[in-house]
């Protein structure tokens, strides 16, 4: 609990600052005309005095949550408590305005502090934010009526202000003892997951972190987060727990089989991140409200620029010049961005393609880069992350190498038609300035995912190595030995594609702006990003899409690939 002289202080920073007055224009200073040693104002205050310290007593009791058994019993489980874990998530020394503490107090016959959940407003990374945290030592985490309720109102201050969510999750979902009062009217359960979507709709950012069971209901305040992490071997998130999947399938699985952070981390895609534990789970929320950008209606925050750690003449060495030899694109973008500092989003998921967030010369940009060819995990996670950078307004970098989508019928039947199309279109639609660097091969349909010049990036730059083509020249080859009887005139069709495919004839015809070289990249993406920083509405300044996401109009909010 923060003091109310945090609280009161947290208020007078959030108050616009008056202007400047004369002395004479202040109002009268108004007189006290008590007697504090009267009779009549001891007796008050004492009656009163005793009033607070019953009060405090009983927000003690509440803040104990669930008792010491259950406390206990986390510990030994070696997780936070609690309130440890909202302490962790908050800046240090700032004030938390707790709400509604002492809700279901005395209501059921069963003891319920605080309705078994925390929730109130506090600062992380130096953003205002709304906080909900689960508190599994209170009946599990399960959710009351009156648990019900209280979410509600915080989610409804979080959308009437603008402010961020974050959930800290540790749930067994609705208490069922009180289903008939938890699940089917309009303000109850399923309510939640309504606001999440509507907020995201309205680009409010929805935050989870997943320290424990996340089960039934509970299950889709992570699911329905734009961005969440899980704790490993410890998160758990599943429709069903392993009894009840047992009931109706006759299936036997373990609950890390079922739903553990590395299964969904890596196979699934519903989470984001894989933390160690608790601590690194907050660690990685806290970077994750660090880069909103003006999502939650604050300015984006232009940094101090840093040198890159590593020299950008190794660039040369690390692509070369033949683009049948791999490399990996996190060698590239350590020697672009500042302080080679990079956040990558959704790292175990989709690996042939890397995301994250990073600044270059101090400005802030989402990156997307090709690490191989486009499977349907790669597509829908690039979807994912786009719309996250649409969400808080923040350009992004297409890092390009890429041979293509997938082929084969394993492929067709996993839907690489359809998640590479989410891709395109996620790709059409971002409604924030794009650039794009080819650093190696772009070909085919990869070409379109990753931003080529017909998705109108606001530059497109090649290095001197790279190449544009309808395919590869190893597929180009056996496509033509196939289609062609005359070998003669194989080889000439497919010496002119190749030709065709440099990125000096592409400049020369201007599908790009310049061929730059990969020293260079640095400099050149970050006068992109200044001027891509100049405040949209002032004359002349184009508008990506006619989607806007400042208020506007909604948009589809970010819907978990």
């Amino acid at each position: 609990m923060r003091s109310s002289v945090q609280v009161s202080r947290l208020f007078r920073q959030c108050r616009p600052q008056s202007s400047t007055r004369r002395a004479y224009d202040h109002p009268a200073v108004l007189p006290s005309l008590i007697s504090t040693s009267s009779p009549e104002f001891v007796a008050k205050a004492e009656a009163m005095d005793t009033l607070i310290a019953d009060l405090d007593a009983k927000m003690a009791a509440a803040r104990l949550g669930g008792g010491e058994k259950a406390i206990q019993r986390m510990k030994k489980a070696g997780k936070k408590l609690p309130r440890e874990r909202l302490s962790l998530l908050l800046d240090p020394h700032t004030p938390f305005l707790e709400l509604s503490q002492l809700a279901a107090h005395e209501v059921y016959s069963e003891s319920v502090p605080g309705a078994g959940i925390i929730t109130g407003i506090g600062r992380i990374s130096g953003r205002e934010c709304v906080v909900v945290v689960n508190d599994a030592t209170v009946k599990g985490g399960s959710y009351y009526p009156l648990t019900v309720k209280k979410h509600l109102r915080a989610q409804e201050i979080a959308q009437e202000h603008g402010l961020p969510c974050v959930y800290i999750v540790e749930s067994g979902g609705a208490a069922l003892p009180h289903q008939a009062n938890v699940f089917p009217d309009k303000e109850h359960f399923g309510r939640i997951f309504y606001n999440m979507a509507q907020m995201s709709a309205l680009g409010i950012p929805q935050i989870a972190i997943v320290h424990g069971i996340s089960v039934a209901g509970g299950a889709y305040v992570p699911a329905m987060a734009d961005e969440n992490i899980i704790v490993r071997e410890q998160g758990r998130i599943f429709l069903a727990g392993p009894p009840l999947v047992k009931a109706a399938t006759g299936e036997e699985v373990d609950e890390e089989t079922l739903g553990g952070g590395q299964m969904h981390s890596s196979e699934s895609g519903v989470t984001d991140h894989l933390a160690r534990d608790d601590e690194h789970a907050i660690a990685i929320a806290r970077e994750i409200v660090g880069d909103l950008g003006k999502a939650g209606g604050q300015e984006i925050p232009v940094l101090p620029p840093e040198d890159p750690l590593y020299s950008a003449s190794e660039l040369h060495g690390i692509v070369g010049t033949d683009l049948r030899q791999a490399f990996d694109m996190r060698d590239v973008i350590a020697r672009i961005v500042d302080g080679s500092r990079f956040r990558e989003f959704k790292k175990e998921y989709g690996p042939t393609i890397v995301t994250g967030f990073a600044n270059v010369h101090g400005y802030p940009v989402g990156i997307v880069a090709n690490n191989g060819i486009l499977f349907s995990q790669s597509a829908l996670k690039a979807t994912h992350f786009m719309q996250l950078c649409s969400q808080r307004q923040i350009p992004l970098l297409f890092l390009v190498n890429v041979t293509g989508y997938m082929v084969g019928s394993k492929a067709e039947r996993g839907g690489i038609a359809k998640d590479g199309a989410k891709m395109v279109r996620a790709v059409a639609c971002a409604d924030v300035p794009k650039l794009t660097v080819i650093v190696g091969g772009s070909y085919g349909a990869g070409n379109y995912g990753m931003c080529g010049r017909a998705y109108s990036p606001r530059f497109l730059w090649m290095w001197p190595n790279s190449k544009v083509s309808v395919m590869g020249p190893g597929q180009l080859s056996q496509v033509m030995a196939t289609v062609s009887k005359d070998p003669t005139k194989h080889a000439t069709l497919k010496e002119e594609i190749e030709e065709q495919s440099t990125a000096l004839y592409a400049s020369a015809r201007l599908w790009d702006d310049g061929i730059i070289k990969p020293t260079d990249t640095r400099d050149a993406v970050g006068l992109a990003l200044a001027l891509a920083a100049r405040k949209r509405g002032q004359p002349g300044l184009r508008r990506e899409s006619s989607t806007t996401w400042d208020g506007d109009a909604k948009g589809f909010g970010v819907f978990r690939m």
